[in-house]
């Protein structure tokens, strides 16, 4: 899924996702899976934009595969997170979670939006392609998961999955 033109409709994929009241706050595209954060203004909300965003995402992979059939073969994961650590916690699996996967030296993922991610300890470059991740609207979104530890740092090392 990380090859260019794999990720290329994936990243299309997740920015057309973002419609209110369902949004895709962050995102990472791994080898063989795809990790997100997101919000939701109502639970309805929240399932009827995960069921259009894994069937957007698998249409755009088999037209770009030239397969048909399933691509998913597992219901997604979710955890509602409450707490600001739970929020920086996840937000540093999924932004650094390919130096877990791939064995990375410390650096921002060109595959996942921490190309359009402000809160990094250290400055850089901007990503030139067009925001396609939503501004979070929550305050543990926006604001509150800085109170547990500040700004990102692209050394730290996502250890496990967020607890359920």
């Amino acid at each position: 899924m990380r090859a260019e033109p794999t990720f290329s409709v994936l990243k299309r994929a997740l920015g057309a996702s973002n419609r209110l009241p369902f949004r895709v706050i962050h995102f990472s595209v791994q080898l063989d899976h795809v990790h997100l954060i997101v919000e939701a203004d109502r639970q309805i909300a929240l399932i009827r934009g995960l069921q259009g965003l894994a069937i957007r995402c698998a249409r755009a992979i088999n037209r770009i595969t030239r397969h048909r059939g399933p691509v998913w073969c597992h219901r997604y994961y979710k955890h509602e997170l409450g707490t600001p650590r739970e929020v920086r916690q996840a937000m540093t699996y999924v932004l650094l979670n390919f130096r877990k996967h791939l064995r990375a030296a410390p650096a921002v993922d060109p595959r996942s939006s921490g190309v359009w991610f402000e809160h990094w300890q250290h400055a850089f470059t901007p990503s030139v392609w067009p925001r396609l991740v939503a501004t979070p609207h929550t305050w543990l979104g926006a604001i509150g998961w800085r109170r547990a530890g500040g700004a990102l740092d692209v050394s730290e090392m996502p250890s496990r999955r967020p607890r359920r």
